[in-house]
């Protein structure tokens, strides 16, 4: 297998599919903790990144035309604060991916999406946002062999991020509208983190659903 900008493409075409199966789910869960629209706004980005991805030249591409294309359409057409810092995240994977995806450049991607993310909203692990599930999906990342398979590293990377998810059931909310909830938010895990999850996970196939994410493993 090629890690190049098919195995890219169908990672975002994947995640499109998954936000839309799981959009019922993300919604339930902030409607209980957030302002209600998470996932709409996920879904409504990357509908823009599929139809983006419809219009590129056909042809070979880097592993990082689809990452970029899809970070534009976050970036630019969505509204609120969770679609423009999964653009942010999406844009880092891209410049640090380049021409080929390895275990390295995925490292060195998420670790930098983690930081533009912490830039922009100051966010850190424990505050119960989507930090609680890509700073242990890039902490996991950098502990990896190079010789890693990136498909391998992304399974890897989705099971941290769901374990960070679930830590958000457990945590008081320190950012946005669910601190103001107290022990209200309690059981509800985050649905940044969930989303952050889903990413991850969709490079190797599209959810159906969050429940068996959810459950302890």
């Amino acid at each position: 297998m090629d890690f190049d900008g098919t195995f890219t493409e169908e990672w975002m075409r994947r995640f499109a599919m998954s936000v839309a199966a799981t959009e019922r789910e993300l919604t339930a869960f902030d409607q209980q903790v957030g302002d209600g629209d998470f996932g709409a706004n996920l879904r409504t980005g990357t509908g823009f990144a599929v139809a983006a991805l419809d219009r590129l030249p056909p042809g070979p591409r880097t592993a990082a035309a689809p990452l970029r294309t899809a970070a534009t359409a976050f970036l630019d057409e969505v509204g609120g604060t969770s679609g423009p810092l999964f653009g942010l995240v999406l844009q880092e994977l891209a410049v640090a991916v380049g021409p080929g995806l390895t275990s390295a450049t995925l490292a060195a991607g998420v670790t930098g999406g983690l930081a533009a993310v912490q830039r922009v909203g100051d966010a850190q692990p424990g505050d119960k946002t989507l930090v609680d599930a890509l700073d242990p999906a890039a902490r996991a990342l950098q502990a990896l062999a190079p010789d890693v398979r990136p498909d391998e590293a992304l399974a890897i990377a989705a099971d941290a991020a769901f374990a960070g998810v679930r830590s958000t059931m457990s945590q008081r909310a320190r950012r946005g509208r669910a601190s103001y909830l107290g022990e209200r938010a309690s059981g509800v895990p985050d649905p940044g983190a969930l989303g952050v999850g889903v990413l991850f996970a969709s490079a190797g196939r599209q959810l159906t659903g969050l429940a068996e994410f959810l459950r302890e493993r």
